[in-house]
């Protein structure tokens, strides 16, 4: 946990509770700061929302310290989310194009981005005798890794911003991309998307994330392999966070993730082709 201790402003601010995510209760707005229990990632999550405010990039909330109850505070960014039930805007491709702008650019600004001394990520999946390999290509940064449309908020209908770090690992840019289109292009079975999202062109709108993340020819062509390993391992990490974690993992467990998880593996194993051909056409 940070050292650093939040002094709260002399006049106080009622908590108002702030509701969305599957997993992080607790989370309230006190005036212009977000308090938010303290997660498992913290150390590297604390270190890396520093490095972005010590390089300028606008589009992440600030860490001020941990209060008098023991939770972090964050600035607020104001914007509007993609809440539950999705709103009518969920697929609109001019949105879309500018989460691949966003993620790019949060790539880019946390490149340079080195753990301090004794800061690690928190510890990853055990690895199972039957759990699927992981893909071959190396971490490049570190990811945010959550793209969710509740972690995204939006200001004048453009991607303008991050938020819940709690993910943040090493990984590739492969699999930041991939993350963003698993969640808004979305990649899976139908039957497991919001309803504005079910009959929307999946692959077309891969294209769309890839060309405003400008990403370059090696990557797209990884991209479905990267996204079939990763939902293979997807059953078995949900799994064991699940039984390790239990609050809301373990709820999403047995509403029928594992289910689900299944269900986009064996899509993108139907459309797999369809997708590469998108990212990949001249």
């Amino acid at each position: 946990m940070s050292s650093v201790t939040y002094v709260e402003p002399a006049e106080s601010e009622p908590e108002i509770a702030l509701i969305g995510g599957d997993v992080t209760e607790g989370v309230v707005r006190v005036g212009n700061t977000v308090r938010r229990p303290v997660g498992f990632n913290a150390p590297l999550v604390h270190a890396l929302l520093r490095h972005l405010e010590a390089v300028g990039f606008a589009g992440a909330p600030r860490f001020l310290g941990i209060d008098a109850a023991g939770r972090e505070v964050l600035t607020f960014i104001t914007g509007e989310v993609a809440g539950r039930p999705r709103p009518a805007w969920i697929a609109d491709e001019a949105r879309l194009a500018s989460v691949g702008r966003l993620v790019r650019a949060y790539d880019d600004a946390v490149a340079g981005f080195v753990l301090p001394a004794g800061v690690r990520p928190a510890s990853g999946l055990v690895e199972q005798p039957d759990m699927p390999p992981a893909p071959p290509y190396p971490a490049e940064l570190v990811g945010h890794m959550d793209f969710t449309p509740d972690n995204i908020v939006f200001q004048d209908g453009k991607a303008a911003a991050l938020i819940d770090f709690d993910l943040a690992k090493p990984a590739s840019r492969v699999d930041e991309v991939y993350n963003a289109m698993l969640h808004w292009a979305p990649l899976g079975d139908p039957v497991d998307a919001a309803p504005l999202l079910q009959d929307v062109d999946v692959p077309r709108r891969c294209r769309i994330l890839a060309d405003a993340y400008e990403m370059p020819d090696t990557d797209r062509s990884r991209l479905v392999e990267v996204a079939v390993l990763r939902s293979r391992r997807a059953w078995f990490s949900m799994k064991q966070i699940a039984e390790e974690q239990g609050g809301g993992w373990a709820r999403m467990w047995q509403e029928g993730i594992g289910d689900q998880i299944k269900r986009r593996e064996a899509w993108l194993e139907r459309n797999g082709a369809a997708i590469e051909t998108a990212l990949t056409a001249p």
